[in-house]
């Protein structure tokens, strides 16, 4: 049961896949700090830190299971470099062509099975997703799927595209930011703490749960959690106030919002640590995903 995963930070879908028993047998990851910490978590895996449109699929060898999460600003409703037309967000941006891409791999290495993670607005480029697919020889489920329900304390929808109808089984799991965030070590790896911008940092006595220290639109950042409630979706750029203290959330604390163990180090400035983390798929979302791949298909 090989799996390749494909623009594959920090290793989020990777993790669920190697917690379910497949074995992982490759990552390609443009961003060497990412790709550092991959390999860092995942030894012995052939990772390949180079732009994707220049890596041959068939040095993989071959796979059962292709994963991955393009990029997914091109799609996203509160991007600014999303095109007006649906069609050229996939076809005219050179990020949007990325997803290409990943058909590209499919359409060489012909797996079982393979998943594709994005954010919920690339459906709006479903016709064309469709005809590129079976272009590659398969018919494409639409899987939408909400972190909350498989153990991560966070409102996280995101689709699933796959030649497969996903229906991994809910997890009875943390549902509250407080369920997480009370026990972290003090010494767990990457739990410093750190000062935000001056601006942020006088406002964050007064914020009350719930409230945020900067909009931007509909976008709103350094919002104070509410304990006793799911985190918003946590995005590259999220930072976060912690609910009982005046400071911004660790890169750890973070971390436990989607669902990573303690022992998952992130490597980098904490830029690219923040980035790893939101840019991910929580891993014990892909754990379900990849059980559910297990049961159905006996791979």
């Amino acid at each position: 049961m090989r799996v390749l995963d494909l623009f594959a930070g920090a290793g989020g879908f990777s993790l669920g896949f190697k917690l379910s028993g497949f074995e992982i047998v490759g990552a390609v990851e443009n961003f060497k700090p990412k790709a550092k910490t991959y390999s860092y978590n995942f030894p012995g895996v052939k990772v390949v830190a180079q732009d994707i449109k220049l890596v041959d699929p068939r040095e993989f060898g071959e796979v059962d299971v292709v994963i991955g999460g393009p990029p997914c600003e091109p799609f996203t409703a509160i991007s600014q470099r999303r095109m007006e037309e649906p069609g050229d967000r996939l076809y005219r941006d050179p990020i949007g062509r990325l997803v290409l891409e990943f058909i590209r791999f499919v359409k060489v290495l012909k797996p079982k099975v393979f998943v594709m993670e994005n954010v919920p607005q690339i459906m709006e480029v479903e016709k064309y997703l469709r005809k590129e697919f079976e272009k590659a020889g398969y018919d494409v489920y639409f899987n939408v799927l909400n972190a909350l329900d498989y153990g991560v304390p966070q409102i996280r929808r995101r689709v699933f595209i796959s030649n497969i109808e996903l229906k991994p089984r809910k997890v009875k799991g943390p549902r509250k930011v407080w369920d997480v965030l009370k026990d972290v070590p003090i010494n767990a790896p990457n739990n410093e703490l750190w000062s935000p911008p001056g601006k942020v940092g006088r406002k964050i006595p007064y914020l009350r749960w719930g409230q945020a220290a900067q909009r931007f639109g509909r976008f709103q950042n350094w919002v104070r959690l509410h304990p006793y409630k799911p985190a918003p979706t946590v995005r590259g750029n999220s930072r976060f106030i912690h609910p009982f203290e005046d400071r911004p959330l660790t890169v750890r604390e973070q971390a436990r919002l989607m669902g990573f163990s303690d022992d998952f180090v992130f490597l980098g400035g904490r830029k690219v640590q923040f980035d790893s983390i939101g840019e991910a798929v929580p891993p014990p979302l892909a754990k379900a995903i990849a059980e559910f791949i297990l049961r159905e298909f006996s791979l």
